[in-house]
């Protein structure tokens, strides 16, 4: 080989200590990136609380518009919310359709045929559900979106202090869990080669299945020997790689969950709308 084609086959590496990678953001909304994984975790249940005490549309509307305007104030628009929370409307769809067919009757009835019965009252409900069904599922799924396994784990154990046996043993079978699929590739194309895969196909998923099941149980039993080993579950305080801790910002949620349901159950109490969802009308 001459020296110009070594010259071009060359390939420079930059030094580790001159390595500036782009970390990718934890959330497309800049102030939900910045939260700890556990406030991105307790946030949208202490604003979903609230609304199980009411079944009502000007508790879940005024909640759900709020939730949106703050969500665009955190940088993340409108129409994003609604691509990035599109099954939480089909669902919120299906709920409105069961019950406006088969929700309590009241008022004037609209249509009647067999079990089915569209009233004023179940159009009442079925607008009601659809808003609060909205209302507590689209901050959840926002919050939730990007957030790291790893990160979570950190933050149950070091500040809501739950067990390091059981919070890092469900992170590992998370991690573990996308490796079902490979698992499976490979046993298949395993069985195949020594002409096991082309029989009877309900017997070969059956069989193939119980050798996965087989090799998940190896795998976890390794796994746990191998936690052991490194002192997880131990009595004794471990420390920390890394260091998860509340910061400001984190309070400053804290403080709009609250503040946020406390106007939208608020309204609806001074309007008159308030009422419990199995006393409705």
């Amino acid at each position: 080989m001459s020296e110009s084609q070594a010259a071009g086959m060359t390939v420079t590496v930059t030094p580790p200590e001159q390595r500036h990678e782009r970390v990718k953001p934890a959330s497309q909304s800049w102030f939900i990136a910045r939260l700890n994984p556990v406030s991105r975790f307790i946030c949208p249940l202490i604003m979903s609380l609230p609304l199980f005490t009411t079944l009502d549309v000007v508790s879940a509307s005024i909640q759900l518009v709020l939730s949106v305007i703050l969500l665009w104030i955190g940088g993340i628009n409108p129409f994003v919310v609604l691509r990035r929370t599109w099954p939480v409307w089909i669902a919120a769809v299906g709920s409105f359709v069961t019950i406006a067919l088969y929700g309590r009757t009241s008022g004037t009835v609209h249509f009647a045929w067999a079990a089915i019965v569209i009233s004023d009252g179940s159009l009442y409900l079925a607008v009601a559900t659809f808003l609060r069904v909205a209302a507590i599922a689209v901050p959840s799924v926002i919050f939730v979106l990007g957030l790291d396994p790893t990160d979570l784990a950190d933050g149950l154990v070091q500040i809501l202090h739950l067990p390091s046996r059981f919070v890092y043993g469900a992170l590992a079978g998370i991690r573990m869990f996308t490796l079902l699929q490979e698992d499976w590739r490979a046993l298949g194309l395993s069985r195949r080669s020594r002409g096991l895969g082309d029989g009877n196909p309900i017997r070969r998923v059956c069989s193939q299945a119980f050798a996965l099941l087989v090799l998940s149980i190896r795998r976890a039993t390794k796994l746990a020997t191998a936690m052991e080993a490194r002192g997880f579950g131990a009595s004794n305080t471990r420390t920390m790689a890394r260091v998860s801790q509340l910061h400001a910002i984190d309070w400053v949620s804290y403080a709009i969950a609250l503040i946020v349901p406390a106007i939208a159950v608020g309204t609806a109490i001074a309007t008159g709308y308030w009422n419990l969802p199995l006393t409705s009308n």
